[in-house]
């Protein structure tokens, strides 16, 4: 087995590292319901384990809450076929897909902000998530203004060519 591959012991691992976060996260998905948010996780490792031949460890985490999203979608069309002990409103289902996508997307923008330079990650923290001035991300930074507009700009382009090759945005 390759070193980019999981193996047993790696899915112990992602078991360990990921079932807390993905139990919350699926038990909000699906309403509270303690068991069946169990049977997802549970599900979603599984198929963890069968595909540890092509899953990147370090690369897991979107792959995992994908797999989680897909099941209780699936989960809810099914019950949304049969007789509905209680009827599931759309809008709700909605939100849920909003939710996991948001996430989603917040995990593949910081995988790609760690991809950036330490300079242009530097800057892009201080502008868009501490929400600073470019003069105040200048003087934190000790660089000239220019530098900060210069890194910036060349920081967004490398993002948005990033997140475009991985189709969370478009061009």
């Amino acid at each position: 087995m390759d070193r980019g591959s999981a193996g047993e012991g790696d899915i112990g691992a992602l078991y360990d590292r990921f079932e807390r976060p993905l139990f919350g996260y699926v038990l909000r998905s699906v309403g509270g319901d303690y068991q069946y948010a169990e049977d997802i996780v549970q599900e979603t490792m599984l198929r963890a384990w069968q595909n540890s031949d092509s899953l990147d460890p370090e690369r897991a985490g979107p792959w995992l809450f994908t797999v989680a999203r897909n099941l209780v979608i699936s989960g809810h069309r099914r019950r949304k076929a049969r007789a509905a002990e209680v009827p599931i409103v759309e809008e709700e289902l909605q939100a849920v897909g909003d939710d996991i996508d948001r996430t989603l997307q917040a995990w593949q923008v910081a995988e790609v902000l760690r991809g950036l330079s330490r300079e242009h990650r530097e800057v892009i923290v201080e502008l868009f998530y501490r929400r600073r001035t470019v003069s105040e991300t200048a003087t934190l930074l000790r660089i000239p203004v220019g530098t900060v507009k210069s890194r910036s700009f060349y920081a967004m382009h490398a993002l948005r060519a990033a997140l475009e090759e991985r189709g969370v945005t478009s061009s």
